[in-house]
């Protein structure tokens, strides 16, 4: 009997294709499921992105992480914004109905002081009126310090700025930016406070009054970052080491922030290190003239057209994942 045998070289099945270095950066069309090319990617990623070292003290917040949590903090914020609002309208409506004589004098029949009188709360206090008071003479007019102007002109003007200028009320999380100033008022995320590492050193007061009131607080953590883990790390594992248990670093800084969201988080101009590289195949452009990079603005809060942008890239990251990208 004869051995079968094959049709063909079997060395034809094993030999690799030549590469052009000049399109190598070019992915093909057809890519969706589990290959071995996006986990060898992935990892490349985490080693170029990543100083991930074992046993960190310090916790890691993912990127799409932190970007949910300030879009829960904006809504929830922007929902109180608006419920305070018609609050103070509907005030202004039932204060306008007092006004009414009769309301005044049945208002006025009952003594201050009364023992059978119920403590009257905060609402009923600002729509209350007292002796010798005027319709206008209101608790909510000593609060916004109108006196007997119209309240519909001066609160609607003087509310908007001082709210959207302020950080969130009782923000559930304090962002530190553990870079220098300088660096810090170049570019930073929205409503981060300047933290410099060399801040650690001080023997005297290295804490401000928000770190050591968000410090293991119950519903509060503390985030810092920096623009590649270098300098948070450090600076996380010195906080944990002297007892802080609510820490978590920005995993990859504003080197994966600025990649992952180019447009919402971030207020300025990214440096150089953050930015990312043309691919090596690109077509060359003419140099274009340097324009002074724009400071990072002193914004605290985020715009409806920033939580957009922060919800559309959002999207496009919470695509099907593996399971390692479940560690960053």
């Amino acid at each position: 009997m004869s051995v079968r045998r094959h049709i063909g070289n079997p060395e034809y099945l094993t030999k690799r294709i030549p590469q052009n270095p000049k399109y190598q950066h070019v992915k093909s069309r057809l890519d969706t499921g589990n290959s071995m090319t996006k986990y060898i990617e992935k990892l490349e990623e985490i080693k170029k992105n990543y100083r991930y070292k074992k046993d960190e003290l310090f916790k890691r917040l993912k990127v799409t992480t932190f970007a949910q949590l300030v879009i829960q903090v904006a809504s929830l914020s922007d929902q109180t914004l608006e419920v305070t609002a018609e609050e103070i309208q509907r005030l202004e409506d039932n204060d306008s109905a007092t006004s009414d004589p009769d309301a005044e004098v049945t208002a006025r029949t009952n003594g201050k002081g009364s023992p059978d009188e119920q403590p009257p709360s905060p609402v009923q206090f600002i729509n209350s009126v007292g002796a010798g008071d005027s319709s206008r003479s209101t608790l909510q007019s000593v609060i916004s310090g109108v006196g007997e102007l119209d309240l519909d002109k001066g609160l609607a003007k003087k509310a908007e700025p001082s709210s959207r200028d302020t950080p969130y009320p009782d923000c559930p999380f304090l962002l530190l930016d553990v870079r220098d100033r300088d660096s810090y008022r170049q570019c930073h995320i929205v409503g981060a406070y300047s933290y410099p590492i060399a801040t650690l050193s001080r023997t005297m007061n290295p804490y401000s009054n928000d770190i050591l009131e968000y410090k293991n607080a119950h519903g509060k953590i503390i985030i810092l970052y920096d623009d590649d883990e270098r300098l948070a790390s450090q600076a996380a594992t010195t906080m944990c080491e002297r007892g802080f248990e609510n820490l978590f670093m920005l995993s990859g800084g504003l080197k994966v922030l600025a990649q992952k969201f180019p447009e919402g988080l971030i207020t300025g101009s990214l440096p150089a290190s953050c930015q990312q590289a043309l691919p090596p195949g690109s077509a060359r452009k003419r140099p274009s003239p340097k324009v002074p990079p724009a400071p990072a603005e002193n914004k605290w809060r985020f715009t409806p057209e920033d939580l957009k942008q922060i919800e559309y890239y959002l999207e496009e990251e919470q695509g099907p994942t593996d399971n390692l990208s479940k560690i960053f």
